[in-house]
């Protein structure tokens, strides 16, 4: 969804889907492995992906008031970048999921394209993207999807080589297999529920996440939306595929709405959620949701591990991942989206979850 806010004003205001229809095995490769390198196309095309260079400025410190402070909440700030490239596609990164090394990465935008590449880091600090590479997301016709008015682009999940977006104001599901082409391959509409179709306008699937082996409600995708809401004012959650589908609710409060989700090892699911108002401003939160909690007709809740407004280096953020390092820590990456906006930034943000 589009906050058309000025960032200025901003700071002014601030002092019933079958298990049959998901794939039960994914394919050994994994979506993140890219395929030998192609010739680079002289421009960007419909079938082929385009190398772009993305340029990245560092944030040395994510509070603008305490700027020493380097702990929130049960994170610590590791590292943040701001993004910017003169490719016009470039922005609008509304959903992200890295290798388990925290280096390759797929990201979406909400102008229905993909992004691939690769952090850099210097220690435990990120300091740029290398191997960039944008494309259209293709529809079952090989054409972009845009061409039938499909772009709200704004969840993604990964199962393997297969790769998984929601469509929030068409409230469509497709599903891709990057063994067939990574980014050139074909999306296949994934039929969803009865009510994640009647989802509102504009507030459809927010975040997608498929449950790995080894975790309650493994092989299920958990799709949430930003602001479709139950009887009781809740968010609306449904649980796809997998042994146990059905819908659920994620309790709301304080005005947040959903942006995305990711699901730890631990079996904890964090929801990165935001909110905005002239009179209140910004606020971006993360919850941490016990996968165990998650089942058909359950109202799930969890404490709040990190919360932040616009005293603090954030923007609209819209995507969320993990990942454990070597060393043992888990690493939360965060991304925001400009929606094209000139005064709005995109933003790569790196904490280690120390509690």
């Amino acid at each position: 969804m589009r906050a058309q806010v000025t960032r200025r004003g901003f700071l002014k205001s601030t002092a019933g889907l079958s298990a049959a229809a998901l794939p039960a095995v994914a394919s050994a490769q994994t979506a993140l492995e890219r395929p030998p390198k192609q010739p680079k196309p002289d421009e960007f095309s419909v079938t082929a992906p385009v190398s772009i260079e993305v340029h990245a400025r560092p944030i040395p410190s994510f509070d603008n008031r305490e700027r020493s402070r380097t702990r929130f909440g049960s994170l610590e700030y590791r590292s943040g970048l701001i993004l910017t490239s003169s490719f016009r596609g470039f922005g609008g990164l509304s959903g992200l999921r890295l290798d388990a090394k925290g280096e390759r990465f797929i990201a979406i935008s909400d102008k229905a394209g993909w992004f691939t590449g690769r952090i850099r880091y210097r220690g435990r600090e990120m300091i740029g993207l290398d191997d960039v590479e944008a494309s259209p997301i293709l529809g079952p016709d090989g054409k972009p999807i845009t061409a039938q008015g499909w772009f709200d682009t704004e969840s993604l999940a990964l199962d393997g080589s297969l790769v998984y977006v929601g469509l929030e104001r068409v409230n469509q599901l497709l599903r891709f297999d990057f063994s067939k082409g990574f980014t050139r391959s074909l999306g296949e509409v994934v039929p969803l529920p009865a009510a994640a179709k009647k989802l509102p306008y504009n507030k459809g699937l927010e975040a997608l996440v498929m449950v790995p082996k080894g975790q309650p409600l493994a092989g299920t995708l958990i799709a949430i939306s930003e602001r479709g809401l139950d009887a009781q004012g809740n968010i609306l959650g449904f649980l796809i595929g997998g042994k146990t589908p059905g819908q659920f609710s994620l309790r709301r409060t304080d005005k947040f709405d959903v942006s995305d989700a990711a699901l730890l090892s631990s079996g904890e699911l964090l929801v990165l959620e935001r909110k905005f108002s002239f009179i209140g401003g910004v606020g971006i939160r993360i919850r941490s949701i016990p996968i165990r909690s998650v089942a058909p007709g359950a109202v799930v809740d969890g404490p709040v591990i990190f919360l932040a407004d616009l005293g603090n280096e954030v923007d609209n953020m819209e995507g969320i991942d993990s990942h454990v390092t070597p060393e043992g820590e888990t690493v939360i990456t965060m991304v925001s989206d400009d929606n094209f906006s000139m005064i709005q930034r995109n933003l790569l943000l790196q904490f280690t979850l120390v509690e």
